[in-house]
């Protein structure tokens, strides 16, 4: 099987891949095995003088890997570079970090000696999405290969290039041969790299369909794994919030990557006295955005990363328009090559509709109203998602009461936009997965949790 890469700007195929056979995807996986062997007993000084090189890489390298997924999937080459600055970021944090996180801790206990040991599981499979091509690997790969595992990607197919390049990436840094292995293969084969001995647990970013059967087949196998699924993530503006920075910061934040991402905000939950006043504005600053070539430092918004996922985007908007929202802005797809779509703002959504039901992977936005806070919050959970959310009001006591306790999410943030940082766990609950990624508690994932007692 071949697979495509499509320049989603212009239609133009920029690259083909030849799928890896089955015997030689076993050899690689046997390889990567046999690094971890070796790997597991390095020290973390060792590692992280490897780790440090691979932020120095991608910070060297940055222009280039910025064009290349604004190439492959659309994303704004302003928006690359800062990805890849992240991606630097999270080597450094866990070169830095990583011996902390994973030291023994002594337990008293009736023993004359008892401590919990952090020990490597062996070769993590990773399954990743086109959306963000280089950061979603790397908050992965930074804490496994800093916990002394071995790494298999499979990336999306329409990223082949990104997942060549990471593989790269690794290489210069000096990493061993075959510790950190792309693996170019369309979906039907992660099964199969699952069910490999050598493989000891999976980690997917990808939709729930996705995770589902990843999970089923990994449980056959009594494999880990852990899962960052979709989002509809709900954005809450209370009577009392600051409007103007609201609706600001609701924009930026549903049309980051084009509106692409799990963590954008979806749904916005505006209560009765301000949503008027919130809609002129957010509609605003939605016209604002500047749509274009994401070569161009200067657009805000490229294409989507490819013409079915515009498709199906249209499909609910239709729906949403039919079923009775308002449409204020966009909702028509945009003429000319490419697969672009304009910002587009529905106003009255509810319930059975497909902007308030469904995730919306792209740049369009559900205006939900709503009488109060009680009622406010209801509407943020009722929904079978739960990744990020974020609140909106002057009342800090109040918000943080609310964003710990009544907001279903893995992550609730005030006053901002949802965001994820090497600093503090990252991932959902409910239909957006299970376990967490980045500080200390992603490193702690893909390790042997082992007590020692000594009597």
């Amino acid at each position: 099987m071949t697979l495509k890469s499509i320049n989603p700007a212009t239609g133009e195929m920029m690259g083909t891949y030849e799928e890896i056979a089955p015997e030689e995807a076993a050899r690689a996986i046997v390889r990567c095995d046999a690094a971890f062997a070796a790997w597991r007993e390095t020290s973390f000084s060792e590692r992280g003088a490897l780790m440090k090189g691979a932020a120095s890489v991608l910070r060297n390298r940055r222009e280039e890997y910025a064009t290349l997924m604004a190439l492959e999937m659309g994303k704004p080459v302003r928006q690359g570079r800062a990805e890849i600055e992240k991606c630097a970021w999270v080597c450094d944090y866990y070169a830095e970090r990583a011996g902390s996180f994973l030291e023994s801790e002594i337990v008293a206990t009736d023993a004359r000696k008892s401590f919990i040991s952090y020990r490597p599981l062996g070769v993590i499979l990773a399954v990743m999405p086109w959306n963000f091509p280089f950061w979603q690997v790397f908050r992965f790969a930074a804490p496994a290969l800093m916990a002394g595992n071995a790494a298999l990607l499979k990336h999306a197919s329409n990223v082949c290039g990104c997942a060549l390049a990471i593989e790269d990436v690794f290489a210069k840094a000096g990493f061993p041969a075959g510790l950190f292995k792309t693996l170019l293969a369309p979906s039907g084969s992660v099964e199969a790299f699952i069910a490999h001995p050598a493989v000891k647990a999976v980690t997917l970013t990808g939709s729930t369909p996705a995770g589902r059967a990843v999970a089923s087949a990994a449980g056959r196998m009594l494999k880990k794994t852990v899962l960052e699924l979709g989002g509809s993530d709900p954005y809450v503006i209370m009577e009392d919030a600051d409007v103007e920075k609201a609706a600001a910061v609701c924009a930026e934040s549903r049309l980051v990557n084009s509106g692409q991402s799990c963590i954008a905000a979806k749904r916005f939950i505006v209560t009765a006295p301000r949503e008027r006043q919130f809609t002129e504005i957010f509609v605003q600053k939605m016209l604002a955005a500047r749509v274009g070539d994401p070569l161009d430092g200067a657009t805000d918004v490229g294409p989507l990363a490819r013409l079915d996922l515009r498709e199906e985007l249209h499909r609910q908007v239709m729906e949403s328009v039919a079923s009775g929202a308002g449409c204020l802005t966009g909702g028509r797809i945009s003429e000319g090559a490419g697969a672009y779509y304009p910002p587009t703002v529905l106003r009255g959504v509810e319930k059975g509709m497909s902007a308030y039901d469904e995730e919306l992977f792209g740049p369009v936005a559900a205006i939900i109203t709503v009488m109060d806070e009680e009622e406010a919050i209801r509407t943020a959970n009722d929904t079978s998602f739960g990744l990020g959310a974020a609140l909106f009001t002057k009342d800090l006591e109040r918000a943080e009461r609310i964003a710990a306790s009544r907001i279903e999410a893995g992550s609730c943030f005030v006053n901002s936009f949802v965001k994820s940082d090497p600093r503090l766990p990252f991932g959902g609950i409910k239909d957006s997965g299970y376990g967490r990624e980045l500080s200390y508690f992603g490193i702690r994932e893909f390790v042997n949790i082992k007590t020692v007692y000594v009597a």
